[in-house]
């Protein structure tokens, strides 16, 4: 009895002070049913030149419930989107360079939401989440003090790598997505046991299962984000920082004195080159390394500075 006297109270509360509730709905209808849409799946979409079709039962359920999740974690979306911008500048090339489809930019994103700090429970690391050994294999120099899983340009290349071999053993750059996460040979036993062409037709564990239409549904969303209810000004998007490079060949004992000498914080340091790992960086064989300085006047968001959008479509303004 006490419970139920509090509730009408606390409802009594909300209704004085205008703020509305459920027992308002009649006149909130409408409103409540724009905000809260299921998010529209088209018919087919293409991912790296392969179409997909999105009319099968499965493959349209699975790729609703990615989207309506990418559009109802609003803070995650928004601040990838935003993150994107500034990212996308450095992936996109690279990617090109490397003759693998711009798609598996979403790729990036699913994976580490562009996030250069990225870590998993399970010690992968990096935008592009690299486990210790496979970086390694695949190139990285990965130590206490130097972690080349955090170097985006260098796990990029890495990446491509992977992707480029995945590829050549499948013939299908949906299978070598689906490969990043659930491993080359998993995906590869599991095409030959299950007798199907395409690991949109296995039976997979849910976290594999569900990584393409992850992929799919972040590439839908960021095609178009005022779409599906993500409306950025330009302004608001994370902007793309010019750095100069200062090559190194000898140990650094101290780098927070070093930043100092560059006109840096040991912080600013740290933000731009996050492949750093502890205070000092040893260089004992005279290997060269490429330390990013930020340029000033872009580190800053003021009326001074242009502001930068690399996509026109995710912006409103």
């Amino acid at each position: 009895m006490k419970s139920k006297l509090i509730c009408i109270y606390i409802v009594a509360l909300l209704l004085c002070s205008g703020i509305s509730t459920p027992m308002q709905a009649g006149e909130h209808d409408e409103a409540f049913a724009i905000e809260y849409r299921i998010p529209d799946v088209p018919q087919a979409m293409t991912f790296a030149g392969e179409k997909i079709d999105l009319t099968r039962y499965d493959m349209y359920e699975r790729i609703e419930r990615e989207l309506t999740t990418a559009c109802y974690m609003h803070a995650t979306t928004m601040l990838t989107i935003k993150r994107a911008n500034r990212y996308m500048p450095t992936i996109i090339p690279i990617l090109e360079r490397e003759k693998i489809p711009t798609d598996f930019v979403y790729l990036v994103a699913i994976e580490s939401a562009f996030n250069p700090l990225a870590k998993s429970p399970a010690k992968a690391a990096g935008m592009w989440q690299f486990m210790p050994t496979t970086g390694r294999e695949y190139g990285l120099e990965v130590n206490d003090d130097i972690d080349e899983r955090y170097n985006l340009e260098k796990a990029t290349v890495a990446a491509c790598k992977y992707l480029r071999e995945a590829y050549e053993k499948y013939g299908s750059w949906v299978d070598a997505a689906a490969s990043y996460n659930a491993g080359m040979q998993r995906v590869a036993r599991e095409r030959e046991r299950q007798g199907v062409k395409s690991s949109l037709d296995m039976h997979l564990v849910d976290e594999t299962a569900r990584y393409i239409f992850r992929i799919l549904a972040t590439k839908l969303v960021f095609e178009n984000p005022a779409k599906y209810g993500f409306k950025i000004k330009a302004k608001q998007l994370y902007q793309p920082i010019r750095t100069k490079s200062v090559e190194v060949t000898s140990t650094i004992d101290d780098l927070a004195s070093w930043a100092q000498k560059q006109g840096i914080t040991y912080r600013q340091l740290k933000d731009f080159n996050p492949w750093m790992r502890s205070q000092k960086l040893p260089d004992k064989s005279g290997k060269l390394y490429k330390i990013a300085i930020p340029i000033k006047e872009d580190m800053y968001y003021n009326d001074k500075r242009k502001y930068v959008t690399y996509n026109p479509n995710w912006v409103i303004d």
